[in-house]
């Protein structure tokens, strides 16, 4: 299996174009099922998160042709509405087609996310929302079967919590529903706004997105459409971390600042220099680093759950004690293990992680437990005295195009290799 090798030592920088975001093209593809006709999408990532997407439309009766960084998709033969539980076990986020398949089809049927049965976690949040859209849901042996025997009806939901995915597959389901559809409490993420704009120009009517209520006036159906992807904001904090960590300088082409206030604080705060340019930003950390009191995950415009990791293997090695506490996942934490391998000091407890920053870290063997775990493994790497080999990196292929490669040209001493 592949690994990544990294030999620590050498500073970033350079300047690099950001890839798009995956948080917004999977939502955008499950929603081009809602098209009957051609949807081109640009800036679609090479990601094996994305791949699944299109093998699931493949799978539907959809017609997929990726040219570079396109994706033109022709949903006008769908007829299926079944992903089979392969697919839904490769690609954990693959429940936001749930909404879609329902909007074209009237129907689908899905593996439980995880393969369990169904039970107090996020995804209820989604299935409630969609019965009181009118579908009917139950379970079987670890599968969801969903129908709408009266057809999809707009509906007044509130949201216990704003939840991005639960957000996006009442969107979907709504936007070919009879009637108005309000959203109260909806997650606010960009990615958000991203489908609403996507659906709107495929002649969908979908208001307030960006807000915390999001009105959507059902239509008969939705056609052609053109569409580029929002630029990766958390991938842009991967590369400005990488960086800060080496005590380096990056330019990044293609960003949106607006989209990464809370983040761009963050780093301000640690002594690094930003400087903001349109969609060009400019990072300078040529001293080290210095601590960060306190940072909070939250829901969008506050700090992102994403960025946690990377932020945190940042100031492992800062100069003083921060602390991180992470509001929106429990299991967050299960990297730090990982690091601490390389020498980083870093206690927690509970939803806290207390990082107590080190001049030096030391390569070591370290394994993947998750994708933006998994690249904090990658900042540390960059950062640490010898050689650090990274496996089980599939984590890292869900959401990094050609990070290796990326970091090459950022004057990083880094490389797949083979067990």
């Amino acid at each position: 299996m592949s690994k990544i090798t990294v030999n620590g030592g050498n500073k970033i920088f350079g300047e690099l174009a950001v890839q798009g975001a995956k948080n917004s093209v999977l939502p955008v593809l499950a929603g081009s099922i809602l098209c009957k006709g051609n949807c081109v999408i640009h800036n679609c990532p090479r990601l094996s998160d994305v791949e699944t997407s299109i093998k699931i439309l493949t799978g539907l009766g959809a017609s997929c042709l990726r040219d570079e960084n396109t994706v033109i998709v022709d949903s006008t033969q769908i007829s299926d509405y079944k992903i089979p539980e392969q697919l839904m076990r490769e690609m954990r986020s693959s429940v936001v087609f749930l909404g879609a398949i329902i909007g074209r089809t009237g129907k689908a049927v899905i593996s439980s996310p995880g393969g369990c049965e169904l039970g107090p976690r996020p995804i209820d949040l989604h299935l409630s929302s969609l019965e009181k859209l009118g579908v009917n849901i139950r379970e079987e042996h670890g599968f969801l079967y969903c129908d709408t025997p009266k057809g999809l009806k707009g509906a007044e939901i509130h949201l216990s919590f704003p939840s991005v995915g639960a957000t996006e597959n009442i969107i979907l389901a709504a936007a070919t529903a009879k009637g108005v559809t309000v959203i109260h409490n909806a997650a606010k993420e960009p990615e958000i706004s991203d489908l609403a704009d996507f659906l709107n120009s495929a002649g969908a009517k979908i208001y307030g997105s960006g807000s915390d209520t999001i009105y959507i006036h059902g239509v008969n159906s939705l056609g052609s459409t053109e569409h580029t992807i929002i630029p990766d904001r958390i991938v842009a904090c991967t590369y400005m971390a990488a960086a800060a960590i080496t005590n380096g300088e990056i330019i990044l082409k293609g960003v949106m600042p607006s989209h990464m206030v809370a983040i761009l604080s963050v780093f301000r705060e640690s002594g690094c220099k930003i400087s903001v340019s349109g969609k060009s930003l400019k990072l300078t950390a040529r001293d080290r680093i210095t601590r960060v009191p306190t940072i909070r995950s939250l829901v969008y415009p506050a700090f992102p759950t994403d960025a946690g990791p990377l932020v945190i293997a940042m100031l492992s090695c800062a100069k003083g004690t921060s602390v991180f506490v992470e509001n929106i996942f429990e299991n967050r934490f299960r990297y730090i293990d990982e690091l601490n391998r390389l020498g980083t000091k870093i206690k927690t407890e509970g939803k806290i992680a207390i990082i107590e920053g080190v001049d030096k870290l030391s390569g070591a063997g370290c394994k993947c437990t998750d994708l933006r775990g998994g690249a904090a493994l990658v900042l540390a790497g960059l950062r640490a005295k010898g050689k650090t080999v990274i496996g089980d990196i599939h984590h890292i292929e869900r959401g990094y195009e050609d990070i290796v490669e990326n970091l090459k040209l950022l004057n990083a001493d880094i490389e797949y290799t083979e067990d």
